[in-house]
């Protein structure tokens, strides 16, 4: 078998990430893939570290007529059996209007939970054989506006849990990031976009801070918010404890060494942020948002907060510092419950199933 993975995004953030994942694991079990992404994007230098086939072509966006013809001509060719379709920045659209004009089996991953335009919908999701909806809350979005059920797999987003394993020291952090030796401190990772709640985490500090209690928190990630969330921070007088990190593609070795870290999305699709602290064995405080519920058992791996609450996520916070050592039983049973639930293996095997099924439609269709 044979698949072109199409993902259009030009930043190695979570869906790229899994998008890498699966291609690597469809390779070691003899399935090729092809990974086809905007010129010079950093999944591309990524995925040829990792002896992936990549095939770069030129793309200006969602309008970009040029790149659904291109698409079109590379899908028509013999070596492609199914055409998967990663992101919603023109992918998904162009990619399906290219895979649908030359008839080509084509599947949609499904990332994010947020509903799209009613009308679009039932036009939209017709150009797909199979969607693969990466938790059961975005397979509700799906379903409630009018995909139908049995068009759409389960198929959980997944981390590698082994690279996790041995973080850097606490003391080694403090160095690192500039924070007061000893001291409680928190990590968030997350796009610097509204939906990810940064200005949740500024109010839940300045609770904090009136209760006496100054945990640093470090910032990975970049978008456009981040000035934003520099000034929130500067007027809400917590911007001492806060550091951005900027993307690091190191984060595997420092997010272990974090008392705790914090995930308060408005909307999340699953969460790979909070699928990464539990491999490192941190426990999350997350909203109860998305598909992060599926990620977070409440009280046991992590703890939940409504949506935008800053002070439920302030209560959380300051109950994990209050007691380190069920804290650290919580990542503990956080790191088990990734292992178990959101292996690349199963990701990898979820997604080959989905392919399968494809092709075998595919053939009985140029049969009959």
């Amino acid at each position: 078998m044979s698949v072109i993975h199409v993902e259009t995004g030009r930043h190695l953030y979570g869906g790229a990430l899994q998008v890498l994942y699966l291609a690597q694991g469809l390779e070691e079990r003899g399935v090729k893939s092809v990974l086809m992404v905007p010129r010079g994007s950093e999944i591309a230098a990524a995925a040829r570290q990792r002896w992936l086939r990549v095939e770069e072509f030129r793309y200006r966006g969602e309008g970009d007529i040029l790149a659904l013809g291109k698409m079109a001509w590379r899908f028509s060719r013999p070596d492609v059996e199914v055409v998967h379709l990663h992101s919603r920045r023109g992918a998904d659209t162009l990619g399906g209007v290219a895979a649908a004009a030359i008839r080509a089996p084509v599947v949609l991953t499904r990332r994010v939970d947020n509903r799209e335009l009613d009308w679009l919908v039932g036009a939209k999701y017709r150009l797909y054989r199979r969607v693969v909806a990466i938790s059961d809350a975005v397979r509700d979005v799906l379903t409630d506006q009018g995909v139908p059920r049995d068009k759409i797999s389960l198929v959980h987003s997944a981390v590698d849990a082994t690279k996790w394993l041995t973080p850097r020291t606490a003391a080694e952090r403090d160095e690192e990031f500039a924070l007061e030796p000893g001291a409680p401190a928190g990590a968030m990772v997350a796009q610097f976009v509204p939906r990810k709640g940064h200005w949740v985490l500024v109010h839940t500090l300045s609770i904090l801070k009136g209760r006496g209690v100054r945990p640093s928190i470090v910032l990975f990630g970049r978008g456009p918010m981040r000035a934003n969330v520099a000034a929130l921070a500067e007027a809400a007088g917590v911007a001492d404890q806060i550091r951005f990190a900027g993307f690091r593609d190191d984060l595997h070795e420092w997010l272990g060494s974090f008392d705790f870290s914090v995930h308060p999305a408005l909307q999340e699709g699953l969460g790979v942020a909070a699928l990464q602290a539990g491999a490192a064995g941190v426990p999350v405080v997350g909203g109860k948002a998305g598909g992060i519920p599926e990620v977070i058992e409440d009280g046991r791996t992590g703890i939940l907060c409504p949506p935008g609450d800053a002070g439920a996520v302030a209560d959380a916070i300051a109950r994990l510092l209050h007691d380190p050592d069920a804290a650290q039983a919580m990542g503990k049973r956080a790191r088990e419950r990734i292992e178990s639930h959101f292996s690349v293996d199963a990701m990898v095997e979820g997604n080959l199933d989905v392919y399968r099924s494809v092709v075998r439609a595919h053939r009985r269709g140029r049969h009959r």
